[in-house]
């Protein structure tokens, strides 16, 4: 079977993850911010896993622990996750999702086309977002990713679910058109004010 076959057959078992930096002003100059994310390549739904400067090998194996809670997991439902070769994806980080019934999927080397929907992501959120702010301190990387992927779920339609919103809302197709603002005008959407 091959790799297009198998994703478009499995979607809604298959979740991916991936990381993308930040650079952050603080007190001590430029500091480099990882985020974790995780996306459901069925809805396009993205669960911000966390944020940190330094990915321990502890703090990768609590992520996994929060990603496969029995409760309120993001990969509860999941069977397969798509990572690439990163080291920061400990071996401790795959026990856990693996102990937990989460295969792990490793992508060949050098093949960014393997988990296109994470790459797409980092891509959608650094150009239309964090590429277009300057940050100090945590506090405004975490408020702009929140707007963002509030952005993405509720207003931004999607190509790969033939453009539909991932929240599932129906746009209305009566009404006044005006616009909405996220981060200060950086984010808009136009929509129509109800009837």
């Amino acid at each position: 079977m091959s790799w297009r076959t198998f994703i478009r057959s499995h979607a809604h078992l298959i979740a991916t993850a991936d990381f993308f930096t930040t650079e952050i002003w603080t007190a001590c100059g430029l500091v480099t911010h990882y985020t974790l994310f995780v996306i459901d390549t069925a809805t396009r739904r993205v669960h911000i896993a966390g944020t940190t400067t330094h990915p321990t090998s502890e703090w990768m194996e609590q992520i996994a622990r929060n990603l496969t809670d029995c409760q309120d997991g993001f990969l509860t439902a999941k069977r397969f996750l798509i990572i690439d070769r990163d080291a920061l994806f400990s071996p401790g980080f795959k026990a856990i999702l693996e102990n937990s019934g989460v295969e792990i999927l490793l992508t060949s080397h050098r093949a960014p086309n393997m988990n296109a929907f994470a790459e797409r992501f980092v891509r959608s959120i650094k150009s239309e977002c964090l590429s277009q702010m300057v940050f100090v301190g945590q506090a405004s990387l975490d408020r702009a990713i929140a707007e963002y992927v509030a952005h993405y779920h509720e207003e931004r339609s999607h190509q790969g679910i033939g453009n539909q919103i991932v929240s599932g809302t129906a746009p209305q197709r009566v009404g006044e058109i005006e616009v909405k603002e996220r981060l200060g005008g950086l984010l808009n959407y136009y929509h129509r004010r109800a009837a």
